[in-house]
C-alpha cells in the first residue's frame, strides 16, 4: 500500500469523516510518535485530520523495516484486527505533525452499529487492507515446515481461514534452510513459526493463536449467546444473533468454516450462480460477523456444559474457563471418518491422506495420479477440482450408482471428464508406499483387485457427530442431537436442555447441506429470542 488514493481502497467522504469524528477525541500528534506499536495487545482507530502517518512492518532478523502504507489528511488507520482482537503486528508512526481523532474500540463498534454507510466503507476498507497486508506484512507470521506434512497443512490452513498475514517457507528451500539456520531450528522442530519476533517450535494453531491474542480472554462483559462451532450454521447463528442485539461469542476448536470451508466449489448455494469456494464463503461470513461485533475465538476447545442453572447455562472450555451466558447454540458438526487400513496414520501424518480439496490441498498434484474416495457431493467436487488442476483422478465409490447420493450436475460433469475414472461398487483394501503414498488397491464387487498409482488420497466417506461435550442433552443412537418435538420441547432447534439449541450437521435429521445449515443458524436465533423473552 502507498499514499495514492487509488491504492488505499474505500475512503470516507467529508460528511462521513465529520460524523465519525464525533465518536472520538481530538489529539495533537508530533513527528516520531507511535500511535500504536507492533506487539501491543490492542489499539485504537484513528482519523487523520492534518497529520501524516507511516504504517511500517518492523525489522526482523532477516529483513529491514518496511513501509506498508502512508496515510495523510482525510485518511484513517486500522484494519481487521481492530475487530478480531488480534495483537498489533504493524507500527503507526507520525511523520508530519498534525491533528488526529482517536476513536476507542467500544466507540468504533457503536459507530459501526449506528452509521450504516460508514460501516460499509470501513468494513470493506479493513477487508481490502488485510488482503494487501497479508502479502506485504507476511513476516508478522512466518511458517517454515515440510510442505506436505499434516501438521504444516493444519497450521497453514488455520492462517488462511483466519485471514492472518503470513509468509510460508518450504524447509527444503534455500530461504527455508536459511531461516532454520538463523533460528537454530532442526527437523524435529517443524513446523515452526515466527510470530512478532517470538519463535514457536513444533508450532500448532493454538500456540500461534495465544501469541496473537486470538484465544478466549474473559473481559468482564456479560455474554448473551455462545455459539460453539464456526461452520456455516454457527457463523449464521453468530451473525444473526449479533445483528439482532445479542452479545455473541463464537468458539471453534480448529478454525472457521467447518466442512464447508474444505469444499473446493459449492455451486448450488443461492446467490452464487458461478459457484463459490467454501474458503471464500467462510471469509465473507467471518468479516460479516466481525462487522456486527461477534467475538471470534479459535482454536478454542469446549469440554462440556454446566446446566445447573436453567436460565444461565455455562460453556466449559478445556483450559477450565467457564463462559456463563443466557443461551447456547451448538454447531459443532461432525468428525471425518477414515478407512481402517494399515499405514493410514502414517500417510495421514505425511500429508498424503487429506479430508479437504481446498486450493491449498490440491496444489502440487498437477499431472499426478490421485484418488478420491466417497459418493456424495464433497467427493464429486474434489474430483472435479483436482482434474481441473491437471491431476488424473480415480474416484472410488462403494455404491453401484454414482448418482445415488451425488447431485446430477456433478455426476454429469464427472462422467464427461477425461481425467476422472469412476470405480463404482469398489472399496479400497490397501495403501502402498514407504514414507509417501505410491499406490492403492481397489477391490471390485466381484472380488477382483486393481493396483492404482496414487500420490494422494482424498477421503470423503462421511462423518460422526461431535456431540460428546453436550452433557445432559438428548441424542439419538448415532449421537446426533435431538431437537424440536424429538427432544420434547416446543421451540424449533431447542434441545432437551433449556436454552440450549442445536443446528447444522450436529442435529438429528439434518440434510447436510450448506444452505440448510445457514437456515438452521438463522432460525435458531429466533428461538433464542423466544426463550429469553421472559428474562
Amino acid at each position: 500500500m502507498n499514499d495514492g488514493a487509488a491504492e488505499r481502497g474505500p475512503v470516507l467522504d467529508d460528511e462521513q469523516f465529520r460524523q465519525l469524528a464525533e465518536y472520538g477525541e481530538v489529539e495533537h500528534a508530533e513527528p516520531g510518535r507511535d500511535l500504536y506499536t507492533s506487539g501491543d495487545d490492542t489499539y485504537d482507530f484513528f482519523l487523520l485530520r492534518s497529520a501524516t502517518v507511516d504504517i511500517v512492518r518492523d525489522a526482523t532478523a532477516i529483513e529491514p523495516e518496511r513501509l506498508i502504507y502512508r496515510g495523510g489528511p482525510g485518511d484513517f488507520l486500522g484494519e481487521l484486527n481492530l475487530l478480531t482482537g488480534q495483537h498489533v503486528y504493524l507500527t503507526a508512526r507520525v511523520v508530519i505533525a498534525g491533528m488526529v481523532v482517536r476513536i476507542r474500540t467500544a466507540m468504533l463498534r457503536r459507530a459501526l452499529a449506528e452509521q450504516v454507510d460508514i460501516a460499509d466503507t470501513l468494513i470493506e476498507a479493513f477487508r481490502e487492507r488485510r488482503e494487501v497486508i497479508r502479502g506485504a506484512a507476511g513476516n508478522a507470521l512466518e511458517i517454515v515446515g515440510r510442505p506436505y506434512a499434516a501438521e504444516t497443512l493444519e497450521l497453514r490452513t488455520y492462517a488462511a481461514q483466519m485471514l492472518l498475514p503470513n509468509s510460508w517457507l518450504d524447509a527444503a528451500s534455500h530461504p527455508g534452510r536459511s531461516l532454520m539456520r538463523r533460528a537454530g531450528l532442526g527437523e524435529d522442530d517443524l513446523p515452526a513459526a515466527m510470530v512478532n519476533g517470538s519463535l514457536l517450535r513444533r508450532a500448532t494453531p493454538r500456540a500461534v493463536a495465544e501469541v496473537l491474542g486470538l484465544t478466549y480472554r474473559a473481559d468482564g462483559r456479560p455474554v448473551d449467546l455462545v455459539v460453539v462451532g464456526a461452520g456455516p450454521a454457527g457463523l449464521a447463528a453468530a451473525v444473526y444473533g449479533a445483528s439482532e442485539g445479542l452479545v455473541t461469542v463464537l468458539l471453534d476448536r480448529a478454525g472457521l468454516g467447518g466442512q464447508a470451508a474444505k469444499s473446493a466449489r459449492i455451486e448450488n448455494y443461492l446467490g452464487f450462480p458461478h459457484g463459490v469456494s467454501g474458503e471464500s464463503l467462510t471469509r465473507m461470513a467471518m468479516v460479516q460477523a466481525l462487522k456486527f461485533g461477534v467475538r471470534i475465538h479459535s482454536p478454542c476447545a469446549v469440554a462440556g456444559l454446566d446446566l445447573s442453572d436453567e436460565r444461565r447455562p455455562a460453556v466449559l472450555l478445556e483450559d477450565g474457563t467457564r463462559i456463563r451466558c443466557r443461551a447456547v447454540i451448538a454447531a459443532t458438526g461432525a468428525h471425518y471418518r477414515h478407512l481402517d487400513l494399515a499405514q493410514w496414520t502414517t500417510f495421514e501424518k505425511s500429508g498424503c491422506v487429506r479430508y479437504a480439496a481446498t486450493e491449498l490441498d490440491v496444489r502440487g498434484y498437477e499431472d499426478q495420479p490421485v484418488t478420491v474416495v466417497g459418493g456424495a457431493n464433497s467427493a464429486g467436487q474434489a474430483a472435479l477440482s483436482l482434474a481441473a488442476r491437471g491431476a488424473t483422478v480415480n474416484l472410488i465409490v462403494r455404491g453401484t450408482d454414482l448418482g445415488a447420493r451425488m447431485s446430477s450436475y456433478l455426476t454429469d460433469r464427472i462422467r464427461a471428464h477425461a481425467r476422472i475414472l469412476v470405480h463404482t461398487g469398489s472399496t479400497i483394501r490397501e495403501l502402498g508406499g514407504d514414507d509417501t503414498l505410491a499406490s492403492i488397491v481397489a477391490e471390485r464387487s466381484d472380488g477382483r483387485r486393481d493396483r492404482l498409482a496414487c500420490r494422494a488420497l482424498f477421503c470423503f466417506i462421511g462423518a460422526d457427530p461431535v456431540s460428546g461435550w453436550l452433557d445432559g442433552v438428548a441424542k439419538d443412537h448415532h449421537g446426533f442431537v435431538l431437537t424440536d418435538s424429538r427432544s420434547g420441547t416446543a421451540l424449533p432447534f431447542q434441545t432437551s436442555a433449556p436454552r440450549v439449541f442445536a443446528v447444522g450437521d450436529l442435529r438429528a435429521g439434518s440434510p447436510k447441506r450448506v444452505a440448510t445449515a445457514v437456515g438452521d443458524g438463522a432460525g435458531a436465533v429466533s428461538s433464542v429470542h423466544a426463550a429469553l423473552a421472559d428474562d
